[in-house]
């Protein structure tokens, strides 16, 4: 075992690595634990992230407008007492909504 501290991978930006050199070896085996759960979590999310733009891809409706996302669901809009179908999507913090057509009565 050596006497000298470890060298600090130059991935780590320069005030976390100060950070880090402030802490008692106790806390550093708390950030330790934590970093390692923390990046098993984003992994997870990325993979499944990835899985689920496939599958969005592979599920695109044929009757999908190309400029409206393969994410988007079909929402029933009630407007003077006629309802329609809407094409809804997030981005980011607001809500998009392309009109897709009238709802027939057989609905």
């Amino acid at each position: 075992m050596s006497y000298s501290p470890p060298s600090p991978p130059q991935e780590i930006p320069d005030d976390v690595v100060e950070m880090l050199n402030e802490q008692s070896p106790e806390v550093l085996q708390h950030i330790a634990q934590y970093a390692e759960g923390l990046a098993e979590h984003r992994e997870r999310e990325a993979r499944l992230a990835e899985q689920d733009e496939e599958e969005q891809i592979e599920e695109r409706p044929d009757d999908l407008p190309d400029d409206v996302p393969a994410k988007a669901t079909i929402t029933i809009k009630e407007i003077n007492d006629n309802r329609y179908y809407y094409w809804q999507w997030r981005e980011g913090e607001k809500v998009r909504s392309q009109y897709k057509g009238p709802v027939s009565p057989d609905d």
